[in-house]
């Protein structure tokens, strides 16, 4: 097993009054040469936006986009006709391909939205745009890991431009819990959303992740109740 820690308090931080952002990989002006990416996950940002403020009209191409609310709603606009809301417990995907416009907003005009802004770099370029949205039932991620992330929309799961399946999972105090990887060349990104977790001897609290590679099955301690992402992505 070969492993990279990356600790909460290490993250890029970009606060532009409206919008606090923390930056697990070098992303816009935070730039660390060792924080460029973890195989073919490029970006994951951790934002936080103040009511009534969000991310005006902007493009993307070439790029599979994943947002997850944690706390709060975002009011999506995009070149391809799609107007919804997306709320705590939904995810919504995009894979940009030829290129795409979109805007996000914070729902609310009172309350902070925060929300994970993962990008994952696409398999085939060029494809064309595609853009998903779902609710996933948070009782079916208790003690177990749930998919809302794969190439195949395997087990009602969104489905993006590249071999990669990201879970959540939802643990009680003391649980134990293993991961296979679908495809043994590929490397776990285990980012820790609130709690803690022991793996491989290392104890990982909110908000700090570790990259796993050359290993098969991933055992984990779940050392207080605790919610966490599962990033499985090729290297």
């Amino acid at each position: 097993m070969s492993k990279v820690i990356h600790r909460a308090d290490t993250r890029g931080l970009a606060d532009h009054g409206w919008l606090k952002s923390h930056h697990t990989f070098s992303f816009a002006g935070y730039h660390n040469p060792e924080r460029m990416n973890f195989g073919l996950l490029r970006v994951l940002n951790d934002d936080v936006v103040e009511a009534g403020r969000g991310f005006d009209t902007h493009p993307h191409e070439n790029m599979e986009i994943v947002s997850i609310p944690l706390k709060g709603s975002l009011r999506h606009k995009d070149s391809m006709g799609n107007e919804h809301i997306i709320q705590q417990g939904e995810v919504q995907i995009m894979s940009a391909g030829t290129g795409v416009t979109h805007s996000e907003y914070n729902n609310s005009d009172t309350e902070k939205v925060n929300f994970l802004q993962i990008w994952v770099i696409p398999k085939e370029n060029n494809i064309k745009p595609h853009y998903g949205q779902k609710m996933f039932a948070p009782e079916k991620r208790t003690n177990q890991f749930q998919i809302i992330v794969a190439p195949n929309e395997r087990e009602g799961s969104l489905w993006i431009n590249q071999g990669a399946y990201f879970s959540l999972g939802s643990f009680d105090k003391a649980k134990k819990a293993f991961y296979t990887l679908k495809q043994p060349t590929n490397g776990l990104y285990v980012f820790v959303i609130d709690g803690s977790i022991s793996i491989a001897e290392e104890n990982l609290n909110k908000r700090d992740a570790m990259g796993i590679t050359d290993v098969e099955t991933v055992n984990l301690h779940f050392v207080e109740p605790t919610e966490v992402l599962l990033i499985e992505v090729p290297m």
